[in-house]
């Protein structure tokens, strides 16, 4: 548990430095950037030897899914919600986890769907009443599609490795950061006009410690542990980072919010949660 941890901690203050150093950039651009990076650390460990041709596209695909398109979608939403809303938002990630992981071992129960509700309820008030609704809500429904991305990977990385235990994950991981870098190259090259891009030194500083840290070392040791426990925990641990990000949000950047709609979307959030739990147990 001790990696979620750690990791947990590092993620709640990448909310900061992406809003506030990088939200200039073509988003697109920022995912590819990160995901190299995080591939180059890994390409020294990597011994697809063992695979299957099958085995290694289904690495290739689950980082496309898990750590790709979730980069892709998560990075675009800064341009339309303040970093303490997306921290807030990615709440749900647990109950994802949570459906996902009773849809793969064949059962449900009917709480989920009320709680699921729940959440999306609390999303719909955590809205900014700045923007306009259609911002606000295209905001919202990438960081959703983030968050079902990263917790499908999760739940299928562990089954996937769980049936091969005979493979270390050092030895496999630069796999699923070479399908993320796919994704995000695709997305990049019809969105990222790389005659006028330019960076500073702090911009060029902030995707390198997003890349190496917060990305490469960052997602090993977040699928590492996620192996280690069972997937309540791995629900629960999903959120740890919402409170840290939340305060840097709102005391480095200075952030703005409405406090009696924050309180009132946590508080269905919070709803969410507790029944999602009760719903695990009664599994």
């Amino acid at each position: 548990m001790i990696h979620l941890i750690a990791v947990s901690i590092i993620w709640g203050f990448s909310f900061v430095i992406i809003k506030g150093t990088l939200a200039s950039l073509d988003s697109n651009f920022v995912s590819l950037v990160r995901l190299l990076l995080s591939l180059v650390i890994f390409l020294p460990f990597l011994r697809p030897a063992k695979l299957s041709l099958y085995d290694k596209l289904r690495f290739l695909g689950l980082g496309g899914m898990q750590f790709g398109l979730m980069y892709v979608a998560y990075v675009a939403s800064y341009r339309y919600l303040p970093a303490h809303m997306i921290a807030l938002m990615t709440t749900t990630t647990p109950l994802m986890v949570t459906i996902f992981g009773a849809l793969a071992a064949g059962r449900f129960h009917g709480r989920f769907l009320i709680a699921a509700m729940l959440a999306v309820a609390g999303g719909a008030v955590l809205e900014s009443p700045h923007q306009a609704p259609a911002v606000s809500a295209r905001g919202v429904v990438l960081v959703q599609l983030s968050n079902a991305a990263f917790a499908f990977g999760q739940v299928c990385y562990r089954r996937l490795m769980a049936s091969k235990p005979d493979l270390s994950d050092r030895h496999i991981f630069g796999l699923l950061y070479g399908g993320a870098v796919a994704v995000a190259a695709l997305f990049c090259l019809f969105t990222t006009d790389f005659h006028q891009l330019s960076l500073d030194s702090g911009q060029w500083l902030a995707l390198f410690y997003l890349g190496v840290v917060a990305s490469g070392l960052g997602f090993f040791l977040w699928n590492v542990g996620a192996r280690k426990v069972n997937e309540g925990l791995l629900a629960i641990m999903n959120n740890l980072k919402i409170p840290v990000a939340v305060v840097a949000s709102l005391l480095i950047l200075r952030e703005s919010t409405n406090y009696e709609r924050l309180a009132s979307g946590c508080g269905l959030l919070a709803a969410a949660l507790w029944i999602n739990e009760r719903s695990k147990r009664a599994v």
